[in-house]
This record gives C-alpha cells, structure tokens and sequence, in this order.
C-alpha cells in the first residue's frame, strides 16, 4: 500500500504504516500528509500544463483584478481546486468504507492526516506578476496564482510533524487531544495528528523490522539529522580510515588509447556505535 521510509536522525524504518505497531505514529501521520499533497500538487501541476483533458487552468479569475490599481488575473492559475477534490476521492474514499469499531477512529485520524497536507499546499499558494508598459515601467501588470516549490510544503509539513498533537484513541463525536487540560484547544485543519508514540527507532528490533542506527555511517562535522551526535542517539561513534584507490589524470595516447595513473586517497569514515 504505502511505504514508509523514515532514514533521517532515528534509523530506518520500512513497513506497512498499516501494520499495528506503527499505525498512528507521528511518521506515519507526516507520510498521510506527505502523500496527500504531493498528489495534490502533481494532478494541479498535471492540468495546468494541459496534460489532463479532465482540467485546465483555473477558470474562476478570469476577468477579475483591480483595474484601478493597475494589474489583472491572467496567465494561467493553477487550479488547486481539481487537484484538492482527486486527492479526496483517490485518499480518502478508502478510508471511509473502512468499518469495524477499532479502525474508525484511525481512519478518521488518517482522514484529517490527508486533508492537513492538502491544506498545506493551499495554504502555500501565492502570486506571481509580469509586467506590461513602456520601457518596463509596469503600469500594468498581469497576475496569476501558482503553488509553491514541493520543497517548501515539505518543509512545512516536517514542522507540523515535529508539532504532531496526540488525541484520544477513543473516537467519540470528533477528534480530541489525549491531555485532557489541553482539550479546549482546537485542533486546526493543518495539524498533524497521532495516537501512539512511535517506537524507538535508535536500537535493533527485528520483530518490528527496525534496524536500528549502530553501524550507520554518519557526519562527524553536521548539526543536521546526519550528523553523529544526532544519528548515533547519543552513544558515540567509532572512526576508521579508508583507503580509496582510482584512476586519475587521464591522458588520451595517439593512437589509440588512454593512459592514467593509480591515485590514493585516505578519508576517515565514522559509523554509530
């Protein structure tokens, strides 16, 4: 169904986000998320670029703008709108012919999971301009709505994740947060949300299929997920030098062949302990 590949500063997992003892986590919320949006942005993408006979640019702001202050919609916007409503149908559909009293409320969490990534790329949405004039002087301009790179709605999402709000596993008539002084407090559109701590994905657990990090190669220098006071979760990490041996300062010989030396190069590795 869907793969979840969680190689960043807590190990590696890959597994079924449906399998029981991840379902519900916050990785498996990010990849609800994460999925939803991309589709998203990949149909809008798809139908701006006429790609797709089902969709176009987004009619709505033909014709519109503000005359007296000098621009109007044209070009071609991209019409969010189509791209929301086939995530919806395509993620979503699934999930609410799921039955049964145990999986309701997870998939009513997955549900809200979808909709905060589509959120996320609306949210994201702004507006480009070109202008028209003598010599450039713009005293028309002419705007259009476009979504934002995927990078930046990913990065986005990753701070919803790293926000995640834990609710209640017991589903009443909506949604609500696990802390109970905290459950005055809404829960907004693009919240990501879960319902069971996520394992710990620092040490080996073969019956989870979690491979832990000891062993993982890791950068001595970085502060980001890579780096090993990160990525070694605090136990340290050995280093080993290597010697890497390659062909190097290739030169072509009339006729007909090429001639290169053997070049030596020794680099320390370091791996988690």
């Amino acid at each position: 169904f869907l793969q979840l590949h969680q190689g960043g500063s807590r190990g590696e997992l890959r597994s079924n986000p449906l399998v029981p003892c991840f379902a519900g986590t916050k990785e498996t919320a990010f990849i609800y998320a994460v999925t939803s949006a991309g589709l998203v942005h990949s149909v809008t993408r798809s139908c701006s670029a006429g790609n797709m006979t089902e969709c176009s640019c987004d009619t709505s702001l033909r014709h519109g703008g503000s005359a007296s202050e000098g621009w109007h919609w044209g070009g071609c916007s991209d019409d969010i709108h189509y791209g929301m409503s086939f995530s919806r149908k395509f993620l979503d559909v699934p999930l609410k012919n799921l039955t049964g009293k145990s999986g309701s409320g997870l998939a009513a969490m997955n549900r809200h999971n979808n909709e905060a990534g589509r959120q996320a790329v609306a949210k994201l949405m702004s507006v480009d301009c070109r202008c028209h004039g003598v010599s450039g002087s713009c005293a028309v301009k002419t705007c259009w709505k476009t979504m934002s790179s995927f990078e930046k709605i990913g990065r986005f999402l990753k701070d919803k994740y790293e926000n995640s709000i834990q609710i209640s596993d017991r589903l009443k008539k909506k949604l609500r947060r696990k802390e109970k002084s905290q459950r005055k407090i809404p829960i907004g559109k693009e919240d990501l949300l879960y319902v069971n701590k996520s394992p710990n994905y620092c040490v080996e657990d073969q019956k989870l299929g979690i491979p832990g990090t000891q062993g993982r190669e890791c950068n001595r220098t970085s502060e980001g997920p890579d780096g090993c006071n990160l990525l070694c979760c605090g136990r340290g990490y050995n280093t080993h030098v290597v010697r890497h041996v390659e062909r190097c300062e290739c030169k072509f010989v009339w006729c007909c062949y090429v001639r290169c030396r053997r070049c030596e190069t020794m680099t320390d590795v370091h791996t988690c302990k």
